[in-house]
């Protein structure tokens, strides 16, 4: 890349070349493409046209918006905003009423076919969609006008994906989420509650490096994103297989890090890059279940705001004994602790020795001694 090119960057973010380059070679690993990547994102982001961008507000709480605007490395919202043009955005516009509605009217005009569409926010759609409007417009009215010469499509955040907790029982504004209104369409979801930020910023880099969004799941959700369970990245994994659970918030086990899946973490069934990448730049441990809290399956349709925190996840692999003992018994009562931890231990190596078995199992052949440690 030219040395002028480059300066241009330094100058335009208040960045430094190596951190600007690191930064490329970060988005490049995190969607996991190939090498050389890197110069090729570093590229689209010096020289590509910016493209305007409506982004829509619907039922929500602006969380989505207020994620972005508070990461820090790099300062998103100056990528965010260098490398798109934000033509509408009811939160960050200066503009208001009829001068805000007419700047968005005449981006599209000019842009048609050109710019990208996001929404955050359910949409309603009950009784007409009569409980959304802006403008005069109905959220209905206006998702169905703006997408239709869109050149791309972002759902961003849970409310916009599917419906978020706005759609929860009883649901009396009939939300639902950008992608079953625009069946005509094709709607990447960026599903969270806040998602985070990076994974838009990847998408948008994506899209601009290579001129089409990224590779979807059946949800419509990026895979460099949205591929792997939490479970299988959790920090607390290490603690679930070998059977320590924190039986109750602020118990010695929650307070020495144990697994939460007995309080209710819905992290075995839930795929999102949360352990991975983090939240809000501050450092280890910026994630729900980092601080202590369960995962709630945001980004899960039929989890997340649906399914009861108390309520125990539906593991997708081994499921763990349910007899563990608490790891903490009152003199007299109960297992000691070293009967407890010989418990443990021998119930991990029954689970590490039934999950053998099924893999030998499926290959159609007895397990014997020499099968066992073998990966």
């Amino acid at each position: 890349m030219k040395d002028s090119m480059l300066t241009a960057i330094e100058t335009r973010l208040g960045l430094s070349r190596r951190s600007f380059m690191q930064f490329c070679a970060a988005m490049a690993a995190t969607m996991g493409l190939p090498k050389g990547a890197d110069a090729q994102i570093a590229h689209a982001l010096v020289s590509a046209k910016r493209p305007p961008v409506i982004w829509l507000h619907f039922q929500e709480c602006t969380g989505c918006t207020e994620s972005m605007l508070r990461a820090e490395h790099p300062t998103l919202e100056k990528l965010i905003l260098d490398i798109i043009s934000l033509d509408y955005h009811e939160t960050l516009f200066a503009a208001a009423g009829h001068q805000a509605e007419a700047a968005r009217r005449a981006s599209m005009a000019a842009n048609k076919g050109k710019y990208l569409l996001v929404v955050e926010g359910a949409i309603p759609t009950k009784d007409n969609g009569i409980y959304c409007k802006v403008g005069g417009q109905t959220a209905l009215e206006m998702v169905h006008e703006c997408a239709a010469d869109a050149a791309a499509i972002i759902a961003i955040g849970s409310c916009a994906s599917w419906g978020g907790m706005p759609s929860t029982s009883p649901n009396p504004t009939g939300a639902t989420g950008a992608p079953v209104i625009l069946k005509d369409k094709s709607v990447v979801t960026i599903p969270g509650c806040p998602p985070n930020p990076y994974n838009f910023l990847s998408t948008v880099v994506h899209y601009l490096t290579f001129g089409k969004l990224p590779e979807v799941d059946a949800k419509g959700r990026p895979k460099f994103a949205y591929s792997r369970l939490i479970h299988e990245n959790c920090e607390r994994r290490p603690h679930f297989d070998a059977g320590r659970f924190a039986q109750e918030f602020g118990d010695e086990g929650h307070r020495k890090g144990y697994c939460l899946y007995k309080l209710g973490c819905k992290g075995p069934e839930t795929y999102a890059n949360c352990p991975s990448i983090l939240f809000g730049d501050v450092g280890s441990g910026s994630w729900p279940v980092g601080t202590g809290h369960p995962c709630i399956g945001c980004t899960e349709q039929g989890i997340g705001f649906q399914k009861p925190i108390y309520e125990l996840a539906e593991l997708k692999y081994v499921l763990p004994p349910v007899g563990y003992p608490h790891i903490v018994e009152e003199q007299g009562q109960g297992m000691s602790a070293g009967s407890a931890a010989l418990v443990a231990g021998v119930g991990g190596l029954a689970v590490g020795a039934g999950a053998m078995m099924a893999r030998n199992l499926g290959k159609n052949k007895k397990p014997d001694d020499t099968d066992f440690g073998k990966e």
